[in-house]
Protein backbone atom coordinates (compact mmCIF):
# COMPACT_ATOMS: atom_id res chain seq x y z
CA UNK A 1 0.00 0.00 0.00
CA UNK A 2 1.22 3.48 -0.82
CA UNK A 3 1.34 6.10 1.90
CA UNK A 4 -1.89 8.02 2.35
CA UNK A 5 0.14 11.21 2.16
CA UNK A 6 0.73 10.50 -1.52
CA UNK A 7 -2.33 10.95 -3.67
CA UNK A 8 -1.40 8.65 -6.52
CA UNK A 9 -3.42 5.58 -7.33
CA UNK A 10 -2.39 5.57 -10.96
CA UNK A 11 1.23 6.67 -11.45
CA UNK A 12 0.68 7.28 -15.15
CA UNK A 13 -2.48 9.36 -15.29
CA UNK A 14 -2.49 11.06 -11.91
CA UNK A 15 -0.54 14.15 -10.92
CA UNK A 16 2.50 12.46 -9.38
CA UNK A 17 3.53 12.68 -5.76
CA UNK A 18 1.73 15.77 -4.57
CA UNK A 19 0.91 16.05 -0.92
CA UNK A 20 -2.24 17.59 0.56
CA UNK A 21 -0.60 21.02 0.71
CA UNK A 22 -1.96 23.49 -1.78
CA UNK A 23 0.91 25.96 -1.61
CA UNK A 24 4.60 25.77 -0.81
CA UNK A 25 6.81 28.80 -1.42
CA UNK A 26 9.72 26.48 -2.24
CA UNK A 27 7.92 25.49 -5.43
CA UNK A 28 8.44 29.08 -6.63
CA UNK A 29 11.94 29.70 -5.29
CA UNK A 30 13.48 29.98 -8.76
CA UNK A 31 11.01 32.71 -9.79
CA UNK A 32 11.53 34.62 -6.54
CA UNK A 33 15.30 34.33 -6.85
CA UNK A 34 15.26 35.32 -10.53
CA UNK A 35 13.32 38.50 -9.79
CA UNK A 36 15.67 39.25 -6.90
CA UNK A 37 18.75 38.81 -9.10
CA UNK A 38 17.27 41.04 -11.81
CA UNK A 39 16.41 43.77 -9.31
CA UNK A 40 19.85 43.61 -7.69
CA UNK A 41 21.81 43.86 -10.94
CA UNK A 42 19.41 46.41 -12.42
CA UNK A 43 20.07 48.75 -9.50
CA UNK A 44 23.77 48.07 -8.92
CA UNK A 45 24.72 48.01 -12.61
CA UNK A 46 22.28 50.58 -13.95
CA UNK A 47 25.03 52.98 -15.07
CA UNK A 48 26.90 50.10 -16.74
CA UNK A 49 23.92 49.39 -19.01
CA UNK A 50 22.76 46.09 -17.54
CA UNK A 51 19.17 46.82 -18.60
CA UNK A 52 20.05 47.86 -22.13
CA UNK A 53 18.32 45.86 -24.84
CA UNK A 54 21.69 44.84 -26.24
CA UNK A 55 22.84 43.35 -22.94
CA UNK A 56 19.53 41.57 -22.31
CA UNK A 57 19.68 40.02 -25.78
CA UNK A 58 23.26 38.95 -25.04
CA UNK A 59 22.00 37.08 -21.97
CA UNK A 60 19.55 35.17 -24.16
CA UNK A 61 22.32 34.36 -26.65
CA UNK A 62 24.71 33.21 -23.94
CA UNK A 63 22.16 30.96 -22.24
CA UNK A 64 20.48 29.49 -25.33
CA UNK A 65 22.62 26.34 -25.54
CA UNK A 66 22.39 25.74 -21.79
CA UNK A 67 18.60 26.20 -21.87
CA UNK A 68 18.14 23.76 -24.74
CA UNK A 69 20.26 21.06 -23.08
CA UNK A 70 18.55 21.74 -19.75
CA UNK A 71 15.11 21.14 -21.26
CA UNK A 72 16.21 17.63 -22.27
CA UNK A 73 18.04 17.11 -18.97
CA UNK A 74 14.75 17.78 -17.17
CA UNK A 75 13.43 14.49 -18.57
CA UNK A 76 16.57 12.57 -17.58
CA UNK A 77 16.60 13.85 -14.00
CA UNK A 78 12.83 13.35 -13.75
CA UNK A 79 13.46 9.63 -14.26
CA UNK A 80 15.98 9.67 -11.40
CA UNK A 81 19.01 9.50 -13.71
CA UNK A 82 21.71 11.97 -14.74
CA UNK A 83 23.76 12.75 -17.87
CA UNK A 84 27.24 14.22 -17.46
CA UNK A 85 28.23 13.84 -21.11
CA UNK A 86 26.18 16.67 -22.63
CA UNK A 87 29.01 19.22 -22.64
CA UNK A 88 31.37 16.87 -24.46
CA UNK A 89 28.67 15.91 -26.97
CA UNK A 90 28.26 19.58 -27.94
CA UNK A 91 31.96 19.81 -28.76
CA UNK A 92 32.00 16.69 -30.93
CA UNK A 93 28.74 17.62 -32.64
CA UNK A 94 30.08 21.09 -33.48
CA UNK A 95 33.12 19.49 -35.11
CA UNK A 96 31.23 16.82 -37.05
CA UNK A 97 28.82 19.50 -38.27
CA UNK A 98 31.69 21.73 -39.40
CA UNK A 99 33.50 18.82 -41.07
CA UNK A 100 30.34 17.78 -42.93
CA UNK A 101 29.79 21.32 -44.23
CA UNK A 102 33.45 21.60 -45.15
CA UNK A 103 33.18 18.31 -47.05
CA UNK A 104 30.38 19.74 -49.20
CA UNK A 105 27.29 18.23 -47.57
CA UNK A 106 25.78 21.69 -47.18
CA UNK A 107 23.63 23.20 -44.43
CA UNK A 108 21.15 20.33 -44.26
CA UNK A 109 23.85 17.66 -44.30
CA UNK A 110 25.78 19.41 -41.55
CA UNK A 111 22.70 19.59 -39.31
CA UNK A 112 21.87 15.92 -39.90
CA UNK A 113 25.43 14.84 -39.07
CA UNK A 114 25.53 17.02 -35.93
CA UNK A 115 22.18 15.71 -34.68
CA UNK A 116 23.17 12.17 -35.61
CA UNK A 117 26.32 12.50 -33.52
CA UNK A 118 24.31 13.46 -30.46
CA UNK A 119 21.63 10.82 -30.99
CA UNK A 120 24.22 8.04 -31.43
CA UNK A 121 26.02 8.91 -28.19
CA UNK A 122 22.72 9.27 -26.35
CA UNK A 123 21.67 5.85 -27.67
CA UNK A 124 24.91 4.27 -26.44
CA UNK A 125 24.46 5.88 -23.03
CA UNK A 126 20.88 4.66 -22.82
CA UNK A 127 21.72 1.10 -23.84
CA UNK A 128 24.56 0.82 -21.33
CA UNK A 129 22.25 2.08 -18.59
CA UNK A 130 19.16 0.04 -19.44
CA UNK A 131 20.64 -3.16 -20.91
CA UNK A 132 23.95 -3.51 -19.07
CA UNK A 133 22.58 -1.94 -15.86
CA UNK A 134 25.52 0.41 -15.30
CA UNK A 135 24.56 3.47 -13.20
CA UNK A 136 23.98 6.54 -15.34
CA UNK A 137 26.47 8.59 -13.33
CA UNK A 138 29.30 6.18 -14.19
CA UNK A 139 28.28 5.67 -17.82
CA UNK A 140 28.02 9.36 -18.63
CA UNK A 141 31.10 10.26 -16.59
CA UNK A 142 33.12 7.82 -18.68
CA UNK A 143 31.43 8.95 -21.88
CA UNK A 144 32.26 12.55 -21.04
CA UNK A 145 35.97 11.76 -21.26
CA UNK A 146 35.64 9.49 -24.29
CA UNK A 147 33.68 11.99 -26.35
CA UNK A 148 35.89 14.94 -25.39
CA UNK A 149 38.91 12.88 -26.38
CA UNK A 150 37.30 12.04 -29.73
CA UNK A 151 36.60 15.73 -30.30
CA UNK A 152 40.27 16.57 -29.67
CA UNK A 153 41.55 13.65 -31.72
CA UNK A 154 39.27 14.13 -34.73
CA UNK A 155 40.94 17.37 -35.79
CA UNK A 156 44.13 17.23 -33.71
CA UNK A 157 42.62 20.01 -31.50
CA UNK A 158 42.40 22.37 -34.49
CA UNK A 159 39.19 24.41 -35.01
CA UNK A 160 37.18 23.80 -38.17
CA UNK A 161 35.86 27.03 -39.72
CA UNK A 162 32.36 27.23 -41.20
CA UNK A 163 32.08 29.51 -44.22
CA UNK A 164 28.41 28.83 -44.98
CA UNK A 165 26.81 32.14 -44.03
CA UNK A 166 23.28 30.75 -44.25
CA UNK A 167 24.17 28.13 -41.65
CA UNK A 168 25.78 30.73 -39.42
CA UNK A 169 22.70 32.94 -39.69
CA UNK A 170 20.05 30.29 -38.99
CA UNK A 171 21.99 28.52 -36.25
CA UNK A 172 23.86 31.22 -34.43
CA UNK A 173 24.51 34.80 -35.37
CA UNK A 174 21.26 35.76 -37.09
CA UNK A 175 18.45 37.99 -35.83
CA UNK A 176 14.78 38.04 -36.74
CA UNK A 177 14.21 41.75 -36.35
CA UNK A 178 15.25 42.55 -32.77
CA UNK A 179 15.02 38.89 -31.69
CA UNK A 180 18.15 36.71 -31.77
CA UNK A 181 17.69 33.47 -33.69
CA UNK A 182 19.10 31.66 -30.66
CA UNK A 183 16.15 32.90 -28.59
CA UNK A 184 13.76 31.49 -31.19
CA UNK A 185 15.41 28.06 -30.97
CA UNK A 186 15.27 28.22 -27.18
CA UNK A 187 11.55 28.98 -27.28
CA UNK A 188 10.90 26.11 -29.72
CA UNK A 189 12.69 23.56 -27.53
CA UNK A 190 11.08 24.88 -24.35
CA UNK A 191 7.58 24.75 -25.87
CA UNK A 192 8.03 21.24 -27.23
CA UNK A 193 9.55 20.07 -23.94
CA UNK A 194 6.76 21.58 -21.86
CA UNK A 195 4.02 20.03 -24.00
CA UNK A 196 5.80 16.66 -24.04
CA UNK A 197 6.22 16.59 -20.26
CA UNK A 198 2.80 17.95 -19.27
CA UNK A 199 0.42 16.98 -22.04
CA UNK A 200 1.51 13.54 -23.27
CA UNK A 201 1.55 10.01 -21.92
CA UNK A 202 5.32 9.91 -22.39
CA UNK A 203 5.70 12.82 -19.98
CA UNK A 204 3.50 11.09 -17.41
CA UNK A 205 5.47 7.89 -17.85
CA UNK A 206 8.72 9.80 -17.37
CA UNK A 207 7.56 11.26 -14.06
CA UNK A 208 6.10 7.93 -12.95
CA UNK A 209 9.39 6.17 -13.71
CA UNK A 210 11.34 8.58 -11.55
CA UNK A 211 8.74 8.77 -8.82
CA UNK A 212 8.34 5.04 -8.22
CA UNK A 213 9.84 2.77 -10.84
CA UNK A 214 8.41 -0.44 -9.38
CA UNK A 215 4.87 0.98 -9.26
CA UNK A 216 5.28 2.30 -12.80
CA UNK A 217 6.30 -1.16 -14.04
CA UNK A 218 3.25 -2.74 -12.39
CA UNK A 219 1.11 -0.12 -14.14
CA UNK A 220 2.43 -1.15 -17.52
CA UNK A 221 5.12 1.49 -18.06
CA UNK A 222 8.13 0.19 -19.97
CA UNK A 223 10.56 2.05 -17.75
CA UNK A 224 13.69 0.84 -19.58
CA UNK A 225 12.30 2.19 -22.85
CA UNK A 226 11.42 5.50 -21.20
CA UNK A 227 14.97 5.85 -19.88
CA UNK A 228 16.45 4.93 -23.25
CA UNK A 229 14.33 7.60 -24.93
CA UNK A 230 15.24 10.36 -22.49
CA UNK A 231 18.95 9.69 -22.99
CA UNK A 232 18.50 9.79 -26.74
CA UNK A 233 16.70 13.08 -26.15
CA UNK A 234 19.60 14.59 -24.22
CA UNK A 235 21.98 13.42 -26.92
CA UNK A 236 19.83 15.09 -29.57
CA UNK A 237 19.58 18.34 -27.58
CA UNK A 238 23.32 18.36 -26.89
CA UNK A 239 23.98 17.72 -30.57
CA UNK A 240 21.75 20.64 -31.51
CA UNK A 241 23.50 22.81 -28.93
CA UNK A 242 26.78 21.91 -30.64
CA UNK A 243 25.27 23.04 -33.96
CA UNK A 244 24.30 26.36 -32.35
CA UNK A 245 27.77 26.79 -30.85
CA UNK A 246 29.24 26.19 -34.31
CA UNK A 247 26.84 28.65 -35.93
CA UNK A 248 27.43 31.35 -33.35
CA UNK A 249 31.22 31.03 -33.38
CA UNK A 250 31.34 30.13 -37.11
CA UNK A 251 33.53 27.13 -36.36
CA UNK A 252 33.60 23.79 -34.63
CA UNK A 253 35.93 23.52 -31.63
CA UNK A 254 36.76 20.79 -29.14
CA UNK A 255 36.55 23.33 -26.30
CA UNK A 256 32.84 24.03 -26.75
CA UNK A 257 30.66 22.89 -23.89
CA UNK A 258 33.41 22.63 -21.27
CA UNK A 259 31.68 22.78 -17.89
CA UNK A 260 28.23 23.10 -19.46
CA UNK A 261 27.04 19.94 -17.72
CA UNK A 262 27.40 21.79 -14.40
CA UNK A 263 25.32 24.74 -15.58
CA UNK A 264 22.71 22.46 -17.17
CA UNK A 265 22.22 20.37 -14.03
CA UNK A 266 22.15 23.52 -11.89
CA UNK A 267 19.43 25.04 -14.09
CA UNK A 268 17.30 21.90 -13.89
CA UNK A 269 17.56 21.46 -10.12
CA UNK A 270 17.20 25.16 -9.40
CA UNK A 271 14.14 25.24 -11.67
CA UNK A 272 12.26 22.78 -9.49
CA UNK A 273 13.00 19.31 -10.86
CA UNK A 274 13.64 16.83 -8.05
CA UNK A 275 17.10 15.26 -8.17
CA UNK A 276 15.56 12.00 -6.90
CA UNK A 277 13.11 11.96 -9.82
CA UNK A 278 9.33 12.04 -10.08
CA UNK A 279 8.93 15.83 -10.25
CA UNK A 280 9.89 17.97 -13.23
CA UNK A 281 9.15 21.34 -14.79
CA UNK A 282 10.45 22.64 -18.12
CA UNK A 283 9.33 26.23 -17.48
CA UNK A 284 11.23 26.31 -14.18
CA UNK A 285 14.27 24.84 -15.92
CA UNK A 286 14.36 27.63 -18.50
CA UNK A 287 13.99 30.26 -15.77
CA UNK A 288 16.79 28.56 -13.84
CA UNK A 289 18.99 28.70 -16.93
CA UNK A 290 18.21 32.38 -17.47
CA UNK A 291 18.96 33.07 -13.82
CA UNK A 292 22.38 31.46 -14.06
CA UNK A 293 23.07 33.35 -17.29
CA UNK A 294 21.97 36.61 -15.69
CA UNK A 295 24.27 36.03 -12.72
CA UNK A 296 27.21 35.25 -15.02
CA UNK A 297 26.48 38.35 -17.11
CA UNK A 298 26.20 40.57 -14.05
CA UNK A 299 29.42 39.21 -12.56
CA UNK A 300 31.28 39.85 -15.82
CA UNK A 301 30.06 43.45 -15.92
CA UNK A 302 31.14 43.82 -12.29
CA UNK A 303 34.62 42.68 -13.31
CA UNK A 304 34.73 39.24 -11.67
CA UNK A 305 36.78 36.57 -13.42
CA UNK A 306 35.83 33.08 -14.60
CA UNK A 307 37.02 31.35 -11.42
CA UNK A 308 34.69 33.47 -9.30
CA UNK A 309 31.80 32.71 -11.65
CA UNK A 310 32.48 28.99 -11.22
CA UNK A 311 32.32 29.39 -7.44
CA UNK A 312 28.94 31.12 -7.70
CA UNK A 313 27.54 28.38 -9.98
CA UNK A 314 28.65 25.75 -7.50
CA UNK A 315 26.97 27.62 -4.66
CA UNK A 316 23.79 27.81 -6.73
CA UNK A 317 23.61 24.02 -6.97
CA UNK A 318 24.11 23.59 -3.22
CA UNK A 319 21.54 26.24 -2.34
CA UNK A 320 19.03 24.85 -4.83
CA UNK A 321 19.21 21.36 -3.33
CA UNK A 322 19.23 22.65 0.26
CA UNK A 323 16.38 25.16 -0.05
CA UNK A 324 14.20 24.33 -2.97
CA UNK A 325 13.37 20.66 -2.81
CA UNK A 326 11.30 18.48 -0.52
CA UNK A 327 11.81 14.84 0.34
CA UNK A 328 9.12 12.57 -1.07
CA UNK A 329 7.80 9.75 1.08
CA UNK A 330 7.83 6.34 -0.52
Amino acid sequence: MLSKDIKMKDPINAAPYKSGKTFDWRDYIVYIAFVGVLVYFSISLFDEGFLSSQNLMNIFRQTAMISIMAVAMTFVISTGEIDLSVGSITALASLTTALAIQAGFGLFGGVVVGLGTGILIGLINGLLITKVAIPSFLVTLGMMGIVRGLAMWSTNTAPVPILDQNFNFFFGSGDLGPIPILLVWTFVFALVGHILLRKTSFGRQTLATGGNESAAKFSGVKTAKVKLMVFIGTGLAAGFAGILYAGRMQAGRYTFGEGDELSVIAAVILGGTALAGGVGTVVGTVIGSLMIGTINNGLIIMGLDVSQQMIVRGLIIILAVAIGRKTIKR
